[in-house]
């Protein structure tokens, strides 16, 4: 069972979360952290993608040299 004072708890932070989110929205520099958001996400697909394109020509090369030495 909850009590009273998990339940006001609860209330208390789920307001702090919505204050803190409508700030972030609608706040002084909101447009530059929206902003800053996308090009971090953006940086963050790249790094992943180049990534995985070292990972993929380490294993091609690999590949394709022990083929060589076979021969």
């Amino acid at each position: 069972m909850s009590t009273i004072k998990e339940k006001t708890l609860k209330e208390l932070e789920n307001k702090v979360h919505d204050l803190e989110n409508f700030i972030a929205k609608r706040g002084i520099g909101s447009s530059y952290l929206s902003r800053a958001e996308k090009i971090q996400r953006n940086v963050n697909i790249g790094l992943f993608v180049g990534g995985l394109a070292i990972v993929g020509g380490i294993v091609a090369y690999t590949l394709l040299k022990d083929n060589e030495d076979d021969e």
